[in-house]
């Protein structure tokens, strides 16, 4: 066992970083759109926990220089109130990125929400379009999460080519996603989740690890090869004893720090990460229009 404990990714410092750059980025095209980017945020209902990202999200903007057209439905909207404030959206031309806050109430049809974004202002990079241009190795909007991970590995130096990446977790908001981002990066890819046989077989491979599966704790130093690079996507709000509540990962990190080389903290990590993510996607779409 070695001695020393893993280096931190620091994704908070990282965020800030692009932060920066975006917002020169943005001061430099400003003069020849005519306007700032804007970034479209809806919410239905008053989940505390989405409300507090949707809060992050907008703090980000001003910070950068990006305007906000966030809308907050009543908890009883409407498929057809939403769709519509989606096609409006779609159509103003203030407006460069599209954001539909998750998890909406079970009375609304996510998946039929999303396909109503036109794909050049999913600023989330779901829609089945985004979704099929990553398959195919074609530019466009990434999936944020995906995206801030790969960007912090280049950050990092850390090479990925005929590295054995593992990716925990199969959803289509960041397993699927990150497996064909590696993939395109020439790491040889393996895909495990909460139905493969026995999982510390499958992680033990893995140059790359990265947890993504939503249960606290579930990777623990054992399943870890020694000098991995550990990438922790989980956020999950633990209760303690005494009733005090705080953020853990999926990975196990006071035992997994002692024997990976580079590992994600939470909070600190990827979660930063996938803000600044979206602001890059709603940057990225407001250039196309100072090119057109």
């Amino acid at each position: 066992m070695n001695t020393r404990t893993a280096k931190i990714l620091d994704g908070k410092a990282l965020a800030q970083k692009i932060q920066t750059e975006l917002r020169a980025q943005i001061q430099a095209l400003q003069p020849q759109i005519g306007r700032p980017p804007g970034l479209a945020v809806l919410m239905v209902g008053d989940n505390p926990a989405s409300a507090a990202y949707v809060r992050n999200k907008e703090r980000a903007c001003t910070q950068v220089g990006i305007a906000s057209f966030g809308k907050n439905f009543p908890a009883d909207a409407t498929q057809a109130e939403v769709a519509q404030a989606i096609q409006d959206l779609n159509q103003d031309e203030r407006v460069d990125g599209i954001l539909v806050q998750l998890p909406l109430p079970n009375h609304l049809d996510s998946v039929a929400l999303l396909h109503q974004i036109d794909p050049d202002k999913d600023a989330d990079g779901l829609h089945p379009v985004n979704m099929g241009r990553l398959v195919r190795g074609e530019s466009g909007l990434r999936s944020c999460t995906p995206a801030g991970v790969m960007r912090m590995l280049e950050e990092y130096q850390i090479s990925l080519q005929g590295k054995q990446a593992v990716v925990v977790g199969r959803s289509i908001l960041v397993g699927k996603p990150l497996a064909l981002m590696l993939l395109e990066a020439d790491a040889t890819v393996t895909i495990a989740h909460s139905r493969s046989h026995n999982l510390a077989a499958i992680t033990q491979t893995a140059d790359i690890l990265i947890a993504a599966v939503g249960r606290p704790n579930t990777i623990a130093a054992q399943m870890v090869k020694p000098d991995a690079v550990v990438i922790d996507v989980g956020i999950n709000r633990i209760i303690d004893y005494e009733g005090n509540s705080r953020l853990v990962g999926d990975v196990d990190f006071e035992s997994v720090q002692e024997v990976a080389e580079f590992l994600t903290p939470v909070p600190g990590g990827v979660g930063p990460m996938t803000v600044a993510m979206l602001l890059h996607n709603t940057v990225l779409s407001y250039s196309q229009k100072g090119m057109g």
